[in-house]
Parts: structure tokens; sequence; C-alpha cells
């Protein structure tokens, strides 16, 4: 939700790191890359319970992140910087979840879930960018929804900050997440039928 009518706000700020990294002759992949990353580093921070600099690279690999996808709309975006993109975003994720889980044995299950709860998400989020033609400015179609990265960031923050109550914080991440791949189901159903109605129209 955030992602999707709060960005304008902090697009000026991304649009001038994108231009001065491609001004250094950096590529929009070598930014993935960096972003994947520090990123990753936030999990292992969380697993040695450094909150701040767990933070600061969650949040840092976030900007990057951002910023990449501006970078390649400067040059020319490519499907593997796509396909490197959503995977690194995951692999991310995953790592805070990790980092969490091993910190705190006691929250593991909850964590579970909420590992559960993202796939089933993503796998609506990707199958329908896959059968749907239709594309935004990125390379596939984005569906919006409640939970999307920077929510996902600020409940995996307060998950770090706040881990006396990691378990109850991490049911409300499982139970945000679990709603918006209703959304998705739910939009996918909508815009798959119009679909298959103008296919029809067109025999």
């Amino acid at each position: 939700m955030l992602d999707t009518h709060a960005r304008k706000y902090v697009q000026p700020a991304i649009e001038g790191t994108a231009d001065g990294l491609l001004r250094y002759g950096l590529t929009a992949n070598q930014v993935t890359v960096a972003a994947f990353i520090i990123g990753a580093a936030s999990g292992l921070f969380a697993f040695m319970e450094q909150p701040a600099a767990a933070l600061l690279a969650l949040w840092l690999s976030g900007f990057l992140d951002a910023v990449d996808g501006t970078m390649a709309r400067k040059t020319k975006p490519t499907l593997f910087g796509t396909v490197l993109d959503i995977t690194f975003d995951r692999i991310v994720e995953i790592s805070v979840i990790i980092g969490l889980a091993f910190a705190h044995p006691e929250a593991q299950w909850a964590l579970l879930l909420l590992a559960c709860s993202i796939i089933i998400s993503m796998t609506i989020f990707l199958t329908v960018g896959a059968v749907s033609e239709k594309q935004g400015i990125k390379t596939f179609y984005y569906q919006a929804g409640l939970a999307e990265r920077t929510e996902g960031f600020i409940l995996f923050s307060l998950m770090i900050l706040f881990t006396g109550q990691l378990t109850l914080l991490t049911l409300l991440f499982f139970g945000v997440e679990l709603f918006t791949a209703g959304q998705r189901l739910f939009e996918a159903s909508k815009l798959l039928k119009e679909k298959g109605r103008e296919s029809n129209e067109k025999i």
C-alpha cells in the first residue's frame, strides 16, 4: 500500500541517488547485488541481537532496491534484472526470519507461519504477473496490496526492535500477509475473468 501511494514523496531522493550512481558508471544489476548483500546482513545482525545495525542494513537495502529499479528504467531494464530483484528481495526477508528464529527459538513456530504466508502471497503475486498481459512501470504486472515491501520492512523493524513481543508481532505480520494474499487472489479473479471475456469477444 505505501509503495503504491507514498512512493511519490521519496521518489526525488531515489531519482537523485540513481542519477549519481549512473554517473559513477554503476549498473542497475550491480546496485541490486549490493542491496542484496547489505539486506542479507540484516539477518545476521538480528541473530547477533544488534538491532541498530540490523535496521540500518535492512532499510539501506530497501532504499537501494528502489534505486536500482529507477536506474534500470533510466537505462534499459532487463528481464534478468527483474529475476534478480525479486529473488534477492525474498532472500533478504528469509535472512531476517532465520536470524530471528535462531536468536529466539520460542518464536520459531510463529516465524514458520509467517514464512508460509509470504510464500502463499508471493505465489499469487508472481503467478498473476506471469499470466496477465498488463504491465506497469515494472517489467511485470504489479499487484498492490495491504502488505507491500515498505509495510513488510516496518513490521520486520518492529520485530527486530521489540523482541519481547516477537511472537505477537510475527502473528500480526502473518495476518497481514494472509489478508494481502486474499486481496491479490480476489483481484486476480476479476482481472482474469475480464481477460477471458476479451478473448472470447475476439473469437
